[in-house]
């Protein structure tokens, strides 16, 4: 509780420094999406839901930045989401707990019916000051490890799930960190994130330099009661972009030590064609399907559940005004996986109309055959 509270002091009561030299800044979106969904036969009957789900998902996000003196603000993230439903999919369901990064709740269900959700929650706060060796943030925030482009071994803080077209933003996670400038293109990230019992609590750093044009990092740390170590590069092979990244764990004695990566390649063929190609192979998966740990999904704890993966993406600008995307992720190891494909249009200057798809594909409880094919339109303002 003295953790709680003097995060929770620090972050507000520095509202009222320097309040003469203070300066808001808002901006926001908001995002609405009608879902139909489909859920396998065989699971319909297996689960006992409707083949058929019907929803329309509206995101609302708060993005106000208070100036509080030179080279010092306050940050804050707020969302609120509305979710109207005939039937609802665990794959789609609003979490309203808390993360296994977030020391403090801030989600609060509004109501949960038959047929609406409603949930207020915090996704950002924090405190930010710039010194002259780098910045100190204090709060819940974004920490960026990793190269990857749709898997991120050596981030464990905001893992994001790439099945997700409804969600943009990684996790916050509550933590202290700070980043130390060594001279051009090298930094040190020092990251402390706190738990209940604070002899849990996670932490590690990030060392990030360059060498002859590329972009290394190492890192380590204590995370989930076991110590990890990895690595990172990005770079240029000619034209192409190249990166990958790598982690190993060696997690409490009770559960086995893994080893996982990515390998990335991307290129810009031209103006208005890109492709990307990344290959994954995750340590910590299962190699028998049945004994996937689908719990562990939902919560967001794991991103994967299988060992071998490789995504497969292209994105086509047709017009100034309508950029088309296409993604391909393959469980070689049980033979599922997901298309999706999608169009965006830019109606103004500040919001866009999409429309997608993605089809999931896989034998019974093999990963992928538990999502719903989904179909969708997004409409978004940004303000």
């Amino acid at each position: 509780m003295k953790i709680k509270s003097l995060i929770i002091a620090a972050l507000f009561l520095s509202a009222n420094i320097v309040a003469a030299q203070s300066l808001l800044d808002f901006e926001g979106y908001v995002q609405n999406y009608p879902i139909v969904q489909f859920v396998p036969e065989e699971f319909s009957k297996i689960f006992g839901i409707p083949q058929t789900l019907l929803m329309d998902y509206t995101r609302v996000r708060l993005k106000p930045t208070l100036r509080i003196g030179a080279g010092a603000w306050l940050r804050l993230e707020a969302e609120s989401d509305l979710l109207i439903y005939k039937d609802l999919s665990d794959f789609l369901a609003v979490n309203s707990q808390k993360t296994n990064r977030q020391l403090i709740n801030l989600k609060w269900l509004l109501k949960n019916n038959k047929n609406l959700l409603m949930l207020n929650f915090i996704d950002r706060l924090y405190i930010r000051k710039i010194f002259p060796f780098g910045r100190i943030t204090i709060g819940r925030q974004r920490i960026q490890w990793g190269t990857g482009r749709i898997w991120n071994p050596t981030d464990l803080f905001n893992p994001i799930n790439p099945t997700s077209f409804y969600k943009i933003e990684k996790d916050g996670a509550d933590a202290v960190s700070a980043r130390i400038v060594l001279g051009n293109f090298s930094d040190l990230n020092l990251v402390f994130n706190p738990l209940e019992k604070i002899n849990q609590s996670n932490y590690g750093f990030r060392l990030r330099t360059n060498f002859f044009n590329y972009d290394f990092s190492l890192m380590a740390g204590r995370f989930d009661g076991g110590n990890v170590v990895g690595a990172d590069f990005a770079g240029n092979l000619g034209d192409a972009g190249i990166r990958g990244e790598g982690l190993f764990a060696f997690p409490s004695s009770s559960k086995p030590s893994f080893f996982k990566y990515i390998l990335g390649v991307d290129y810009q063929f031209n103006p208005k064609l890109y492709a990307l190609l990344e290959f994954h192979f995750n340590g910590e998966g299962e190699k028998n399907k049945y004994r996937y740990d689908f719990n562990k999904l939902l919560k967001g704890e794991i991103i994967n559940m299988g060992r071998i993966y490789l995504a497969v993406s292209f994105s086509y600008e047709a017009t100034p005004l309508l950029k088309l995307t296409f993604l391909n992720i393959d469980n070689f190891q049980d033979g599922s996986g997901f298309v999706s494909a999608s169009g965006n249009y830019s109606l103004t200057e500040n919001s866009y109309l999409d429309a997608g798809v993605q089809l999931f594909y896989g034998s019974n409880f093999s990963e992928y055959w538990y999502y719903p094919n989904s179909f969708y339109f997004e409409w978004e303002y940004y303000f």
